[in-house]
């Protein structure tokens, strides 16, 4: 009978030891491949490395067509990417990961990479490119609608199928940081604004987008006393004034940071491109119209206080002599939906040569926009991930921690009174995603 027990036992270590096994070939050197019927086919991960190099070149030769120059790169295998995020994991107290997301025509093709070599794919066959298109149009009318939940039915289906089918693997590592790197339609999607039925993403995860990871710089080089130059302009003869930006200039130099401002009629190219080359400023604040429009990078433009500069020369200013850590728009818009538009806004720390950019899809109230900056500015002193400062500021504004009360910002640890022009309209919560999910960090998220 012993003898019995035992041959059990032997059988049942020997086949728990091949599914241990089975297990660490999995996480290691094969992935799984899934269909939303639950399909299962096994992907080496020689031909997941290919399948990321291949959709890399694709988009940076999109890129550079787009912006009409060459871009430098270093293209990396999976594992390397997956060493890379390990690196940053190991430098700063964040878990990234990196998620491709390709619309295709009968599918959404979903990557990823964490640091602990998960490498991921999923096709999901419910969210093709035609109906991913409406849904994002659906959500992007809802949001415009910042008195009602017309949003939530959209951002809930495509966090299904962007976000929940790698859920558990993100959840296994217990990743924060994400990194998207996504093809046409998804390009000007707000990530923030997806929901899971209890959460927004943006309560779940720090998210940057990226226009391909090898054309993102994504070293860490945490500084302290950073300087900011502040710029930017009120008045504009053929475009609507911004009452708020002198406030929001003096709040964030000298209140929070320090550095320099040039404001109005001081605001020119000449101006800022001097500024940058003799006062080796970390972060460049502009709070001037910048419009990511249709057609040719000569379409889009930063307003300044002499003229436009348009999207083709902004390499001009080299921002990268030395490089930007941070180029910051605060007020954008964007053609949604347009697909020179959205390599505008992708490209544009990469177009810039600056490290990171923060800018947002559409334009909010001028209320909002200086509440939202205060706060990321705040958020920033206490932490070097830009893309972490931007979630707390959003999520100060989405859990009303910070409101305004006639022309007073309340909830903030700085008093701030806004113009006396500022609308009734603007004097309100800012919960609703309107007023914080069209922001986003653009490039290296620290």
């Amino acid at each position: 009978m012993f003898d019995g027990v035992r041959r059990v036992w032997r059988n049942y270590l020997y086949w728990f030891m091949c599914g241990i096994i089975a297990i660490a070939i999995i996480l290691t050197d094969v992935r799984p491949l899934r269909s939303q019927f639950n399909q299962e086919e096994l992907i080496d991960l020689g031909q997941f490395s290919d399948m990321v190099a291949k959709l890399e070149t694709r988009w940076e030769r999109d890129y550079e067509r787009y912006f009409d120059r060459n871009f430098s790169h270093s293209s990396k295998s999976a594992r390397k990417i997956a060493e890379r995020l390990t690196e940053v994991k190991e430098q700063t107290e964040i878990n990234p990961a990196v998620i491709w997301a390709m619309p295709q025509d009968d599918f959404l093709q979903l990557m990823l990479i964490t640091p602990n070599n998960q490498f991921i794919v999923k096709e999901i066959r419910g969210a093709n490119r035609t109906l991913l298109a409406k849904r994002i149009r659906e959500l992007e009318r809802g949001i415009g609608d910042r008195n009602s939940l017309r949003y939530l039915p959209p951002a809930r289906l495509i966090y299904n199928w962007l976000f929940k089918p790698l859920d558990p693997y993100l959840e296994a590592e217990e990743i924060d940081t994400v990194l998207l790197c996504t093809g046409h339609t998804l390009r000007s999607l707000p990530f923030a604004a997806l929901h899971d039925g209890e959460k927004f993403v943006i309560e779940k995860y720090n998210i940057a987008r990226i226009p391909a990871f090898s054309l993102t710089d994504t070293t860490y080089e945490p500084k302290s006393d950073q300087k900011v130059l502040a710029t930017g302009a009120s008045e504009f003869e053929n475009l609507p004034s911004l009452p708020g930006v002198r406030t929001e200039l003096n709040t964030i130099v000298p209140r929070l940071w320090s550095g320099e401002k040039i404001f109005d009629q001081d605001f020119t190219v000449e101006n800022l491109k001097q500024f940058h080359q003799t006062g080796d400023y970390d972060i460049i604040h502009i709070a001037s119209h910048s419009l990511f429009n249709a057609g040719s990078p000569e379409n889009s433009f930063i307003q300044f206080g002499d003229r436009k500069l348009t999207l083709d020369q902004l390499a001009k200013l080299e921002l990268d002599l030395p490089q930007v850590d941070l180029l910051v728009l605060s007020a954008c818009e964007t053609a949604l939906g347009d697909r020179d538009a959205e390599f505008g806004f992708a490209g544009l720390a990469m177009q810039a040569g600056v490290k990171s950019a923060l800018a947002s899809l559409w334009t909010i109230s001028d209320a909002g926009t200086v509440v939202l900056m205060s706060e990321f500015y705040q958020e920033l002193k206490s932490t070097t991930i830009k893309s972490e400062a931007l979630r707390k500021a959003q999520l100060n504004m989405m859990r009303q921690k910070v409101y305004v009360e006639g022309t007073e910002v309340r909830g903030s640890s700085l008093e701030i009174t806004l113009p006396a022009n500022t609308s009734e309209e603007e004097s309100q919560n800012f919960n609703h995603p309107f007023y914080w999910a069209g922001f986003t960090i653009i490039g290296n998220p620290w």
